[in-house]
C-alpha cells in the first residue's frame, strides 16, 4: 500500500460525499419556497439509506465475484473479505475497504440525481422505497456490467472513467421515465426557482467536489496513477468553464438574455460531460467535450423539453441524460492512450472505430436497462399506492402537507399556538 495514495483517496472520498449536500442546495433554490426541504430531503435520506445498502449487500452485488457479466455475487455481503488489505482486482495500494467508500459515494449521489425529474409531486414514501429497489436493481448491476471484473460492458472495451454511464445516463433517464409516469406539476403562481443564490451555492459545491469524482476516480497519485489523476482534475475544471461558456452564448443568442441560473447550469453540464473520458482525454480535447456539451445541454433544457412536452423539474434529464450520453460518445472520440495507458486510442488518435462503437452500445445498453428498470420499479409500486400525492397536497407544498415544516416562516400549528 502505498501512504500517500490513502491519504488522496480519502480526501476524494471526503469530497464526492460533499457533492450530495451541494446536490440538495443545487435542487432545493430551483423549487418553489413550499417544497424546498422536501427536495432537499432527496439528497439526504439517499446518504441515509444507501450508506447502509452498500455496505450490506450493494457494494457485493456492484463488484462481487461476477455472475455471467450481469452481476457480483453476494461474496462480500456485510463486507464480509472487505478489509484492510488491498484487493489486487480493484485497489492494488489502498485498503480495500477505502476503494469501497469511495464508491459508495457514487452510489448515493445517483438517485438523488434522478429525484430533480420529478420533484415537487412524488409521495415520499414512495421514492424512499423507489430508491432502494432502484439501487439494487438498476444501480448496482449496471456498476458491475461497467466496472466490475467480469463485466460485460467493462469485457466490452468500452470506457467510462468515472461514471458517465453508471450515475449520469442512469439517473437522466430514469427520471425521464419517473417524471413521465407521474405526469406535470399542477401550475402554480409562484414557479420556481425561488432561491437563485442557493443553487448558485450548490453548483459550487458541486464543482469542487466533482474534482474528488474524477481525479479520484484514478485511484492514487503514484506513478501513471498521478499523471491520470491530475490530468482528470485539469479536464474536469476545463470542461465545466467551456460549458458554461457554451450555455452563455447558446442562451444569449436564442433567448437573447444571459443568467446566473444559466452559467450555473452549464457548467454542471461540462462536468457531467466530461466525467466518462476525464482520465483518458486531453485538455484541448476537454474544451471541445464541454464547450460542445453546454450547446446541446441547454437546447435539450430550453427548446427540446418545451417543444416534447415532459415536465423534468430541474433539468436531470436534460443536463445528466443528455450531457452523460454526449460524454461517453466523446470518449470513442478524444480517448488517447498518452494520456492512459489503461485505456484505448479513439477515433482522433488512433483511428479506432471500434472504441466508438463500444461507447455507444453501452450508451443504448444503458438507455434501455434504466429506463426499464425505472418503468417495472414504479409501476409495481403503483399497484400498492399511488405514487404522486393528492392535488391539495401538492398545491400546499410537500414541506408542509409531507413533513409538517417550513423552511421560512412559521408552520401552521406554530401560528394557532
Amino acid at each position: 500500500m502505498q501512504t500517500s495514495d490513502i491519504v488522496f483517496m480519502i480526501f476524494s472520498t471526503a469530497l464526492v460525499m460533499l457533492m450530495t449536500p451541494g446536490l440538495a442546495l443545487f435542487y432545493g433554490g430551483m423549487v418553489t419556497k413550499n417544497n424546498i426541504l422536501n427536495t432537499k430531503m432527496h439528497s439526504y435520506v439517499a446518504i441515509i439509506l444507501i450508506s447502509l445498502q452498500w455496505i450490506l449487500f450493494g457494494y457485493s452485488l456492484a463488484f462481487g465475484t461476477d455472475h455471467g457479466g450481469l452481476i457480483g455475487g453476494l461474496n462480500w455481503v456485510g463486507l464480509n473479505g472487505v478489509g484492510f488489505e488491498p484487493n489486487a482486482d480493484y485497489s492494488a495500494t489502498i485498503p480495500h475497504q477505502l476503494f469501497m467508500l469511495f464508491q459508495l459515494m457514487f452510489a448515493i449521489i445517483t438517485p438523488a440525481l434522478i429525484s430533480g425529474a420529478f420533484a415537487e409531486r412524488m409521495k415520499f414514501k414512495v421514492f424512499v422505497i423507489f430508491m432502494l429497489l432502484w439501487a439494487t436493481f438498476v444501480y448496482d448491476p449496471l456498476a458491475h456490467w461497467v466496472w466490475g471484473v467480469g463485466g460485460w460492458i467493462r469485457t466490452l472495451g468500452a470506457l467510462d472513467f468515472a461514471g458517465g454511464n453508471v450515475v449520469h445516463i442512469s439517473s437522466g433517464v430514469s427520471g425521464l421515465v419517473g417524471a413521465l409516469m407521474l405526469g406535470k406539476r399542477i401550475k402554480k403562481e409562484e414557479a420556481g426557482p425561488h432561491h437563485i443564490p442557493l443553487t448558485v451555492l450548490g453548483a459550487g459545491l458541486l464543482w469542487f467536489g466533482w474534482f474528488g469524482f474524477n481525479a479520484g476516480s484514478a485511484l492514487g497519485v503514484n506513478g501513471e496513477a498521478g499523471k491520470v489523476a491530475v490530468n482528470a482534475f485539469l479536464t474536469t475544471n476545463t470542461s465545466a468553464a467551456a460549458a458554461a461558456l457554451g450555455w452563455i452564448i447558446s442562451e444569449g443568442l436564442y433567448a437573447k438574455r444571459v443568467t446566473v441560473m444559466g452559467a450555473v447550469s452549464g457548467a454542471v453540464a461540462g462536468l457531467v460531460s466530461i466525467t466518462p473520458g476525464a482520465g483518458y482525454v486531453t485538455p484541448m480535447a476537454s474544451i471541445i467535450i464541454g464547450l460542445i456539451g453546454g450547446v446541446i445541454c441547454y437546447f435539450a433544457v430550453a427548446v427540446l423539453k418545451e417543444k416534447l412536452g415532459y415536465d423534468d423539474a430541474l433539468d436531470a434529464f436534460g443536463c445528466h441524460g443528455i450531457g452523460g450520453t454526449w460524454g461517453a460518445i466523446a470518449t470513442g472520440i478524444f480517448a488517447t492512450k498518452s494520456i492512459n495507458s489503461a485505456g484505448a486510442d479513439g477515433v482522433l488518435a488512433g483511428g479506432n472505430w471500434a472504441l466508438l462503437g463500444s461507447q455507444i452500445i453501452s450508451v443504448v445498453a444503458t438507455y434501455a436497462f434504466a429506463a426499464a428498470g425505472t418503468f417495472v420499479i414504479l409501476k409495481g409500486i403503483s399497484f400498492f399506492t399511488s405514487i404522486r400525492v393528492e392535488e391539495e397536497e401538492e398545491k400546499m407544498g410537500l414541506d408542509l402537507a409531507v413533513h409538517g415544516e417550513k423552511a421560512y416562516g412559521k408552520t401552521f400549528r406554530e401560528q394557532t399556538l
